[in-house]
């Protein structure tokens, strides 16, 4: 299972239930974020950043400016408002899978 697979099989799904954050984080083993990352699912991230992204940026503070630019990239924005107020409408499902392989890949 690659971790894109892996943070998908947790994210909104019983019995762990985690929000995009706390996904990202659980699929790379920092455990340790997980009551952090509580509060910041659906655009409660820090300047209204994509939960999925702070989350990978958190598992790989030194890699921060390359993760947001290629999510970036991938998904026409960062933050929270603009993914799920774009016409596309970017689901979170996807931001989860984009930040999960971004963070795999680099």
């Amino acid at each position: 299972m690659n971790a894109a697979e892996k943070a998908l099989s947790t994210f909104r799904e019983p019995p762990c239930m985690y929000n995009c954050a706390q996904t990202i984080c659980a699929a790379f083993g920092r455990d340790d974020l997980l009551e952090d990352m509580k509060t910041c699912g659906g655009g409660r991230a820090p300047e209204g950043m994509c939960g999925a992204l702070y989350g990978a940026i958190c598992v790989a503070p030194e890699k921060a400016e390359m993760l947001k630019e290629a999510f970036t990239a991938k998904n026409g924005a960062w933050k929270c408002c603009d993914l799920k107020g774009g016409v596309p409408r970017v689901a979170c499902q996807q931001c989860v899978s984009v930040a999960a392989q971004l963070l795999e890949e680099s």
